[in-house]
């Protein structure tokens, strides 16, 4: 039920309104995804064990299997879909997919620099859609962790005071933010508290969707392999709920950032389906993709 927590502890609840993001360790066996992580190497081009081959430092590959997160990863399926509000809000089943996320070395051509707002790329998630206070598109950001993601090698940077940020300036737009019409200059100058996210293989973090995060760089010549699979909702959020106990911990974190206790907020255009850039990208590799699976199930050894 909304408002009722049982994998989740109140420290964690606490964190997530908070500081935006929880984090489940050990939420799956990677060995589970080694064939996944195989073909993904085949579908690079590269060399795993030749990191002067990578010629593209990032690549984020189309999602070509599936998995039910409910299955693959339960302790992190229970904590998404308590801070989403309870299972029978969110689009199910939460397909996790091999659309990997590869950071080959992003910056490695100059000394590491800590999370700042001087770092590039600071971004919300979401680029297949019109952005309101309310998008049930994307009721929770996610980084599942392929492989480990270790300090100075590739880890996220999220902003952990964004949340409020965001809120404030999607909450001024109620006609909707298309994704490269964010001011995330402007955003993130607002913002103190960063982090570079670490982890290792199996672990999952969940983040509030309005947190800011960006790529960071990865100077330590091993690959770090990621996906951020979105837990959609039925419907829009809802910050006006008769019963404040009713709200979800992602509805709770946006009041709270508001400093209200309810809002009545309507958009005042259309919701609207993006195509983005990087799904015209993935086709357009897709071709070549396809033909070094096919040359590597044509060979005698495999």
């Amino acid at each position: 039920m909304p408002g009722t927590y049982g994998q989740l502890t109140s420290e964690q609840v606490g964190h997530f309104l908070e500081r935006g993001f929880v984090t489940v360790r050990g939420a799956f066996d990677p060995a589970g995804a080694r064939r996944w992580l195989d073909d993904a190497w085949v579908r690079f081009g590269y060399d795993r064990n030749d990191p002067g081959s990578w010629a593209e430092k990032r690549i984020h590959l189309a999602a070509r299997s599936n998995v039910d997160a409910r299955t693959f990863a339960p302790a992190a399926w229970h904590a998404a879909v308590e801070l989403a509000g309870g299972e029978e809000r969110v689009v199910l089943p939460w397909q996790w997919s091999d659309g990997f996320i590869a950071n080959l070395g992003v910056g490695d051509d100059r000394p590491w620099q800590p999370p700042s707002p001087a770092a590039d790329g600071w971004h919300k998630d979401g680029d297949f859609f019109r952005h309101f206070l309310d998008s049930p598109e994307q009721a929770l950001l996610s980084l599942v962790l392929w492989t480990d993601m270790l300090p100075k090698g590739g880890g996220t940077f999220v902003a952990a005071d964004s949340v409020p940020v965001v809120a404030r300036f999607l909450a001024d737009h109620p006609e909707g933010v298309l994704p490269g019409d964010f001011d995330y200059a402007g955003l993130i100058g607002q913002c103190r508290d960063f982090v570079e996210m670490t982890g290792e293989a199996g672990d999952v973090v969940l983040l509030h969707p309005y947190t800011l995060h960006a790529t960071s760089q990865n100077v330590l010549g091993v690959a770090r392999i990621i996906t951020n699979p979105p837990l959609a909702l039925r419907e829009p959020m809802n910050f006006n709920r008769p019963d404040p106990a009713d709200f979800s911990l992602v509805e709770r974190a946006v009041l709270r950032a508001l400093h209200t206790d309810r809002l009545d907020f309507v958009p005042t255009a259309p919701r609207q389906d993006l195509v983005p850039e990087r799904v015209l990208k993935q086709r357009a590799r897709a071709v070549a993709e396809d033909a070094r699976l096919a040359a590597v199930c044509d060979s005698p050894d495999s």
